[in-house]
């Protein structure tokens, strides 16, 4: 199944529950706000594309469970359902973008069962085009890279972190479909593994090969030139920097003195064209994940933490970032990817 989806059964969405892998793969159901907003909480569904069909379909529900009488009551319930769940992820911009784009879409009703309507429609939409978009921008990723290639990524950007395909994967992916023989390095990507629990157990789905790492090992493989490229996600853009999981800028660092390559791959709705670094907000995650790994206690109980999930890349350790709608070197405007 696709990571995230409505199911028009049982009127509530389904998701594969992240948290398990690479254990055990269980389909989660969410028929509710609060299970939904757990679930991205907790990265049950996590990934910047994921996170927009999880903001859209947490709209569409909200609707169904509306009992609003009026169109003016059910905006109001929408607006509310969003404040609630736009405050689970603050850095991820994409799952704002879909569930605003929703509730944008619903205006266009002329009653309620129609403002009903659009929301699951619009919600849908978005799911059916997060394939589509990854599809065109692996095509695009894919002529970066040449047939022999090893390239090293970072946490998850897969399947898993969207609806299907994925981004930085889907380079690699659809790389692959080409015939080039592509094979990957992985980093953990602590503190959750991410990287070592998620992107190893996809690309061993698809019999792409990968080798794991520790992620204080990247420059010792970049300087010992076992890497030819690094393709990331991201989970904001601004025009001066890209924020993806923690620890993504040490590696364009030692990319860049390495003279690697360093790729980002993510869709236009990763960007957020008002902001700059200085105005994002970095999510502050539980002191225990680093604390405890998986129940248990690998650190003194009352040791301070610091846990930022994200961090952000200078625009000038990056060599390229790779959309549906093309290769972008920087430095370049915003305006012109929005075009």
């Amino acid at each position: 199944m696709r990571t995230i989806e409505w199911n028009d059964e049982r009127g509530s969405i389904m998701m594969i529950d992240q948290t398990l892998l690479p254990t055990e793969y269980k389909v989660i159901e969410c028929d509710n706000l609060a299970s939904l907003c757990e679930a991205i909480k907790s990265l049950r569904v996590r990934g910047a594309p994921a996170l927009a069909a999880a903001g859209a379909f947490g709209i569409a529900l909200a609707s169904k469970l509306s009992s609003a009488q009026t169109m003016e009551k059910l905006l109001e319930d929408l607006k509310g359902a969003g404040k609630i769940i736009k405050s689970t992820r603050p850095t991820a911009i994409n799952l704002e973008w879909g569930m605003y784009r929703v509730i944008k879409a619903t205006s266009e009703a002329y009653d309620l069962d129609g403002m009903h309507d659009i929301a699951l429609s619009e919600a849908k939409r978005i799911a059916d085009e997060d394939v589509e978009i990854n599809k065109r921008l692996g095509k695009y990723g894919a002529s970066l890279l040449k047939d022999g290639d090893t390239v090293m990524t970072h946490c998850n950007a897969g399947k898993l972190a969207c609806v299907d395909w994925g981004t930085a994967l889907g380079v690699i992916r659809s790389a692959v479909q080409e015939g080039k023989d592509i094979k990957v390095i992985a980093c953990e990507t602590r503190p959750l593994n991410q990287g070592g629990r998620l992107t190893t157990w996809e690309l061993m789905q698809d019999n792409i090969p990968v080798t794991l790492i520790a992620d204080s090992m990247s420059g010792h493989v970049m300087r010992n030139e076992m890497v030819d490229k690094v393709i990331v996600g991201a989970d904001r853009i601004t025009e001066d920097a890209v924020f993806n999981k923690i620890g993504t800028y040490n590696h364009a660092i030692i990319a860049r003195e390495h003279e690697i390559p360093f790729f980002v791959a993510a869709p236009i709705s990763t960007f957020d064209f008002n902001g700059w670094e200085g105005s994002v907000k970095i999510e502050q995650r539980n002191p225990d994940e680093l604390r405890y790994f998986r129940g248990q206690q690998i650190a003194p109980e009352d040791v301070p933490v610091y846990n930022p999930a994200f961090d952000a890349t200078p625009m000038e350790y990056i060599d390229a970032v790779i959309t549906e709608r093309g290769i972008f070197k920087p430095p370049f405007l915003l305006d012109e990817v929005r075009s």
